[in-house]
């Protein structure tokens, strides 16, 4: 299959090559489930969606368009049991991880060290990083947070039963919605190749803002 990568200024029209892209491939034959439109924000999704409904005139457009993070939500919903979840499962916004973390924290018997061991918000940003940059938390915390070493068996442990307290109470957070996602097409042979099979074209819009998409930044329309 080709791959096209447009690089241009801002304003120099990529979106609307986008939009075009979409309406000329339903109009070569292409189904809309067939076509994988991911953007920076779900809001733009809808407006390129819309775009292609007054391009083709089509009342209706199953195309699968959306973030990383909801589309890898809609990949997950379908296959939750694969995953330790069931399709109900509900997503924590920082403020959900916080709390959860906050529980935790008060639950382990930190002695002495409570004052000046790093607080929930900090431990969140250590696992996040280390999720997204493909490390361990010693690797982390080795790397940028290196006051903090003399607490790493304890960290890890936090890291563990957070891990687990998001399973049993059906929970993920921005972060799982893309490990969790690359987990189950990587592990799960049946899966993957009913995806590569649905998908015929991949388009992605904004896709340096898309690589640098994390749970900091979340879009507040996922669902």
């Amino acid at each position: 299959h080709a791959r096209a990568l447009v690089i241009a200024g801002a304003g120099s029209g990529k979106t609307r090559t986008l939009t075009y892209r979409v309406a000329w491939l339903l109009q070569q034959g292409i189904k809309p489930w067939q076509i994988l439109l991911l953007t920076f924000t779900n809001k733009a999704a809808r407006e390129m969606i819309e775009r292609v409904r007054n391009l083709t005139a089509e009342a209706q457009l199953d195309i699968w368009a959306g973030t990383f993070h909801s589309i890898g939500s809609r990949i997950l919903r379908r296959h939750a049991e694969l995953i330790g979840h069931t399709r109900s499962y509900s997503i924590l916004d920082r403020d959900d991880q916080k709390s959860l973390m906050s529980g935790l924290l008060k639950a382990m018997d930190l002695g002495d060290a409570r004052k000046k061991f790093p607080k929930a918000d900090v431990l969140l940003s250590i696992y996040s990083l280390a999720a997204n940059t493909d490390r361990d938390v010693a690797a982390v915390v080795n790397d940028k947070y290196e006051h903090f070493l003399e607490w790493l068996p304890q960290i890890e442990q936090l890291h563990q039963l957070f891990s687990k307290a998001k399973t049993e109470s059906n929970s993920v957070d921005f972060d799982d919605l893309l490990l969790k996602t690359v987990h189950l097409l990587r592990n799960h042979e049946g899966v993957r190749e009913q995806y590569q099979r649905q998908f015929r074209h991949i388009l992605v819009d904004e896709f340096q803002d898309c690589l640098l998409y994390t749970s900091d930044a979340a879009d507040e329309e996922d669902s």
